[in-house]
């Protein structure tokens, strides 16, 4: 699409941290935890089998800003270290020569260079009263930012970096207890047991989670409850749009980096992990006359899609060659789907990477892991969508009819990008010094920690004092 009009549309894109689509109420989950974009989405096209390939956060945004995947990017880890690969341009500065301004609130990556502006703001720390104000924060400096583009004559670019529902999952009031009204320190509860007992994270969920938690529901419920909030926030910010009179000028993206993991498959309140809780994420997008309002999209798509269906909803022609592809033909309805075969990889607590068809998802460990995790698990979407029942033993030939596709991609994206798959060669990924890859399990369990054991006893002591 090109544009002929010579009037460019402003662009602004919301990248919300750790929100995966299933408890979305836009995506029909049971839980009423996202009206304002039910509403919003309303006005646009939601895209329902969306996919993060390249978890977690550095790896997703190098996706999501790029339009490239990670054999491009050359970016796999959360701790990855210096740029991306030299040549690949993210969208801030495909959109410099067109005349754009960009602005980013609470974000710095490898991906996020160039921009004209960046603005941080508190995101992660609970304030005084104990809660975390994050998309308040956020709102904070975001609203005034977006009144200074509006301003000006040029065209603009905003990225916003939402951390709701990013752990601490601690939503101010009534947030805190809307999904929950039960009691989580009933000693007759022991869901919450193996979560405190897991070495490597204890000291992280002490220093936010109450004292003597025995419910699992609680947390989940503390989540929904921290996407509720970020959903009652996230309106301002389309007030702010509509008040300003930029509504049918500008393309509004709502998507996330990657999902979470809650209480299942012993990943507990994180977003480790390659099951789709952590794969499958929202895209939403609203841009009046050029996308559908009110439609639903399931054709497959994936993070690498974004830049390009912003250049094409814009109609700004470019002479690269993105990894992904522009959804826009599946909202019109002149194609069904993109490739529903997914090339993924996992960088943060455990190195792996998988092939995700339709029906069928595998996952190889490239190293032994801290879950004590088997080196490959089949799962049938179809049968056992919430992956709990490994096939590898039982289905050989499915595995290796998988890995072989997965095997032949790999050697297809490095021939095509003359650069190696880098998951294949991520040492020190960890962060630990002296080990580069882990031999064992139990190498790997007793050496990874996050959180800090004395700051976790001085929050507790202080939360028992304030109870007492």
């Amino acid at each position: 699409m090109k544009n002929d009009t010579g009037v460019k549309p402003n662009i602004v894109l919301i990248g919300i941290d750790s929100l995966r689509a299933d408890h979305m109420s836009a995506y029909g989950y049971r839980r009423l935890t996202t009206p304002c974009i039910s509403k919003f989405a309303e006005e646009g096209t939601i895209f329902e089998n969306h996919f993060s390939p390249h978890i977690p956060t550095t790896s997703a945004y190098a996706n999501m800003l790029t339009g490239m995947d990670c054999f491009s990017t050359q970016v796999v880890a959360l701790r990855h270290r210096g740029e991306m690969q030299t040549g690949v341009k993210a969208l801030q500065q495909i959109l410099k020569p067109f005349g754009y301004v960009s602005t980013c609130v609470g974000f710095q990556s490898p991906s996020v260079r160039e921009f004209d502006k960046y603005i941080d703001y508190s995101n992660w720390n609970p304030g005084p009263d104990g809660y975390a104000h994050k998309a308040e924060n956020m709102n904070e400096v975001a609203i005034p930012e977006l009144e200074r583009l509006a301003a000006g004559e040029e065209p603009f670019f905003l990225f916003l970096r939402h951390m709701d529902p990013h752990s601490p999952y601690l939503p101010p009031p009534p947030f805190n207890r809307m999904f929950y009204h039960g009691n989580e320190l009933d000693s007759a509860n022991k869901s919450m047991r193996p979560v405190m007992e897991f070495k490597p994270f204890c000291d992280y969920f002490a220093s936010w989670m109450p004292v003597g938690i025995t419910d699992a529901k609680f947390e989940v419920a503390q989540y929904d409850g921290a996407v509720a909030y970020m959903d009652n926030s996230i309106q301002q910010i389309f007030n702010a749009i509509e008040g300003l009179g930029l509504t049918e000028n500008t393309i509004v993206v709502v998507t996330a980096d990657h999902g979470e993991t809650l209480d299942e498959h012993e990943c507990w309140f994180d977003h480790h992990g390659t099951y789709d809780n952590t794969l499958h994420i929202p895209l939403i997008i609203r841009y009046p006359g050029k996308v559908p309002a009110g439609k639903r999209v399931s054709g497959y798509t994936r993070m690498m899609d974004l830049v390009p269906t912003v250049l094409d909803l814009a109609g700004l022609e470019t002479s690269i060659r993105f990894d992904g592809s522009s959804v826009l033909p599946l909202a019109t309805g002149e194609c069904n789907t993109h490739d529903p075969e997914l090339y993924f990889t996992e960088c943060t607590w455990m190195r792996k990477h998988g092939w995700r068809t339709p029906e069928w998802k595998l996952i190889v460990a490239l190293e032994p892991d801290f879950h004590f995790k088997p080196p490959v698990e089949l799962y049938s979407l179809i049968e056992d969508p919430e992956e709990l029942n490994n096939l590898a033993d039982k289905e050989p030939d499915v595995v290796a009819f998988l890995k072989a596709r997965m095997e032949a991609w790999i050697a297809k994206r490095e021939s095509e990008t003359g650069l190696p798959n880098p998951i294949l060669n991520q040492p020190g990924w960890h962060g630990t010094p002296g080990i580069d890859y882990f031999e064992s399990s139990q190498q790997a369990y007793d050496t990874l920690h996050i959180g800090d054991p004395g700051t976790a006893q001085r929050l507790q002591a202080k939360a028992l004092g304030a109870e007492e």
